[in-house]
């Protein structure tokens, strides 16, 4: 079974010579999902998908003329497996000395080449989803004057709701911070929560985000982690969570878990990313 340490992060990795769909390096979800007590044998609590943006991309046309793109990339939460991220560069490196017919053709054989990794259908497309004109300062947690202590991992306790009060809130921070479990470099995002249900303690779901700083795990799993831990402990009736982490080596990703039914969110981008 593959794990992130058998991976290329961080480690010295040569240049791509040529097109090569093996530089893709697939982690089963399972390992991570047990860690937060979900059954692999059972249904999902969550519906979702990871959004990866990537911004340097490139391939020959059938002259050998470079062509240069970007292109947004759908894998479903559903999926045995996450990409890789440094393993997904690598592999959209590899493509630069590669002939295409056209532009179709190249998205194709990406969409193709990350099903097969993944172990599901992967939607491709070319180009960015647009950036955020703004968020909404009614719904920002970041302006709230509350203590902080260190701590080694998010806290649920923090979470709380007022069962009196059934609200419908859009609430978002641009001060999560998480660790890569292997390399141990920071990755940044904001999140945004959008809920049906009890209200949440603002000042408490700030504390558990930022309880986060020291914490070693995927953006995929982290956004599940909070997915999880909110729906316990505050019992929303309905509960969207999508972090949009910043950009690192050409690429952002920006998972998303909601409650089955659902709608996705818009596809948008951050100033930051």
């Amino acid at each position: 079974m593959n794990t992130p340490h058998d991976s290329s992060l961080g480690r010295e990795v040569a240049y791509p010579a040529g097109y090569d769909p093996a530089l893709l390096f697939p982690i089963p979800r399972a390992g991570g999902r047990a860690a937060l007590g979900l059954d692999g044998g059972g249904a999902l609590p969550f519906i979702g998908h990871d959004r990866w943006h990537a911004y340097e991309l490139g391939w020959l046309d059938a002259r050998g003329k470079p062509q240069v793109a970007t292109a947004t990339v759908h894998v479903p939460a559903t999926s045995p497996s996450l990409v890789e991220s440094k393993s997904l560069k690598l592999y959209l490196n590899s493509l630069n000395a590669h002939r295409f017919a056209d532009a179709e053709a190249a998205r194709a054989c990406i969409a193709a080449d990350l099903s097969a990794c993944a172990g599901a259908p992967v939607a491709v497309a070319l180009g960015l989803p647009p950036l955020a004109a703004g968020v909404d300062p009614v719904g920002s947690l970041d302006d709230i004057e509350a203590g902080f202590e260190a701590c080694a991992a998010p806290d649920p306790a923090q979470l709380r709701a007022d069962a009196s009060a059934i609200v419908d809130e859009y609430l978002h921070s641009a001060l999560l911070k998480s660790n890569c479990p292997v390399t141990g470099q920071p990755d940044w995002a904001s999140v945004h929560l959008r809920y049906r249900g009890p209200r949440i303690d603002r000042a408490g779901l700030l504390r558990y985000l930022v309880g986060f700083r020291e914490h070693a795990e995927f953006h995929e799993q982290c956004v599940e982690r909070v997915f999880l831990d909110v729906l316990h402990r505050c019992a929303p009736h309905a509960l969207s969570v999508e972090a949009r982490y910043t950009r690192r080596g050409g690429l952002d990703i920006n998972p998303w878990r909601a409650t089955p039914g659902t709608a996705a969110p818009m596809p948008l981008r951050d100033e930051r990313q």
